[in-house]
């Protein structure tokens, strides 16, 4: 997380406890507070220490660019020491949001805490309706659509990768099971799972009724199910990672995931439409 200087002053006379409303803390406290965060820091008992505002400002400087600002500012809106100095928080937050947003974050209430996200991260939503008769399937599919969105916004890069192919399997699983009561247990081979659900909605490259350009699409359909796989493998949270993702991998990743079950669910819905009125056949476009 980084933030501009503008909202690095705002942040140290906040945790300082210098704005308006914001819970005071004294020297020493304010060492504790950082020591939290790595630093090793003894208040100096024959004086010679900063002004406390700016001992946090420089403080949060540092910081600046890694997880551990995230903390510190969520350290610092913690309830209970609003609730210890007879404060409310509400005021300060929207104070803080007001900074936050012109670097794309903003403080939002999780449980009884508060937790940084990024602003507008984006909507990971399904247009064609995500419906399949495996119920728990269909709780998985919802479930990875949420985590999908939370984790791109929470700034959980590796774990929305990893959740990205969790969709995909989630909704391959519940298509094959629709179509087949009779399927195979899901083994974890992505690829294998892909390749069935692909001839049961007719969308085998290799047709020879269909065009050239539809024919690359689907052949890029397959690609992009062993990217998922492969991208996950080494940029998810599942696995050690080979490297960190940043926030535009993982939302090639999910968006990728999301037109992909878009399109299995819209080619699901037509052939059923078209079966329902008796026009299907082996040879249809999908």
């Amino acid at each position: 997380m980084r933030v501009s200087e503008y909202t690095l002053e705002f942040l140290g006379n906040l945790v300082a406890g210098d704005l308006d409303g914001a819970p005071y803390r004294s020297g020493p406290q304010l060492v504790n507070f950082f020591n939290q965060f790595g630093a090793r820091e003894v208040y100096p008992a024959g004086g010679g220490f900063p002004t406390r505002r700016m001992y946090a400002r420089d403080k949060l400087r540092e910081l600046n660019g890694h997880a551990s600002l995230k903390q510190a500012i969520v350290a610092a809106m913690d309830p209970r020491a609003f609730l210890k100095a007879n404060m409310e928080a509400a005021p300060v937050i929207q104070k803080l949001n007001e900074h936050l947003k012109f670097d794309g974050f903003e403080l939002v209430l999780d449980g009884l805490t508060y937790k940084v996200r990024e602003f507008g991260a984006g909507s990971v939503k399904l247009t064609a309706p995500a419906k399949v008769s495996h119920e728990l399937t269909q709780l998985a599919i919802d479930d990875n659509i949420r985590k999908c969105e939370d984790k791109l916004a929470d700034g959980d890069y590796s774990g929305a990768i990893t959740n990205a192919r969790s969709l995909v399997e989630s909704v391959l699983i519940g298509i094959e099971k629709d179509a087949d009561a009779a399927a195979p247990d899901y083994d974890g081979n992505l690829q294998s799972l892909y390749k069935r659900v692909q001839k049961l909605l007719n969308l085998e490259p290799d047709r020879k009724d269909i065009s050239d350009s539809l024919r690359q699409i689907l052949s890029g359909l397959v690609s992009v199910v062993g990217g998922l796989a492969a991208v996950r493998n080494k940029m998810g949270d599942a696995h050690a990672t080979s490297y960190r993702p940043s926030r535009h991998h993982a939302k090639l990743a999910v968006y990728t995931a999301v037109t992909l079950a878009d399109f299995l669910f819209e080619t699901k819905n037509y052939q059923h439409s078209r079966k329902t009125v008796g026009s299907a056949g082996s040879g249809e476009a999908p």
